[in-house]
């Protein structure tokens, strides 16, 4: 059996290597925070935005709400993607509702008041690893957009609680695979997607046996390669905000 830290890949990095991560800030001049995240050939632009009122059942209470929105756009695939407007797709309401899940559960919502953060993720270019660069976009562009609101003197207190980040891992010819990229994601018998805190703690997991089936030892594999990629994702997501400031 080969080793997996040893066979390389068709893009040269090794089963254990993360894509190359790189982000552009401030694209969007008029947004709370904003930055186009890169992951290997995955590009995806996050910003946030914030609204003075919160959804209905929450008035009154004195907390918070975090919304997401996500879409691939035209031009981000080989093949053209339609705009989604008045339907989404199965697909795409999956992903935004990962994404929002993955970021409320970073926040105090007492500590944010009765306001409403938008979270806005749309894919520039889509070379697998979409929603996992999502989040991890998203969570840079919270952290600074909620610093830019103590600025301000609009909050009182920091309501991020966690460092969120995501990763991809899979089972491809029986090897397993940290972030995989599209070559590597259409062939693969197993896909996981991966969310955890600062410590490791999961806030989410999506599993799918792709082509076969796996077993016990094979799924806590996965889970070890993807503990230990989030591991350097927080990192660089930390060493991005330090650029910026």
């Amino acid at each position: 059996m080969v080793s997996p830290s040893s066979k390389k890949r068709v893009d040269g990095r090794l089963p254990n290597v993360l894509r190359p991560f790189h982000a552009q800030w401030d694209p969007m001049r008029f947004s709370l925070s904003s930055l186009i995240l890169y992951m290997g050939d995955t590009a995806v632009l996050c910003s946030v935005s914030i609204e003075e009122s919160v959804p209905k059942w929450l008035k009154g209470q004195g907390k918070g709400w975090l919304s997401a929105e996500y879409r691939l756009l035209p031009g981000s695939t080989p093949q053209r993607q339609s705009r989604e407007l008045l339907k989404l797709s199965g697909r795409t309401q999956e992903i935004q509702r990962l994404i929002g899940r993955s970021l409320r559960a970073s926040l105090d919502m007492g500590l944010l008041g009765e306001r409403t953060l938008l979270i806005d993720c749309d894919v520039i270019q889509a070379d697998a690893g979409t929603r996992t660069a999502a989040i991890n976009g998203s969570w840079m562009v919270l952290q600074k957009g909620l610093q830019n609101l103590l600025l301000d003197g609009v909050i009182n207190e920091n309501p991020l609680t966690r460092q969120v980040a995501a990763v991809s891992v899979g089972l491809v010819d029986g090897m397993p695979l940290l972030d995989l990229n599209y070559q590597e994601d259409s062939r693969a018998d197993v896909d996981l997607n991966v969310v955890l805190d600062q410590n490791f703690n999961f806030l989410e997991i999506q599993g799918t046996a792709e082509k076969k089936s796996f077993s016990r030892q094979q799924f806590y594999q996965l889970l070890d390669l993807a503990e230990q990629g989030i591991k350097t994702l927080h990192s660089n997501q930390l060493l991005v905000l330090d650029q910026k400031d």
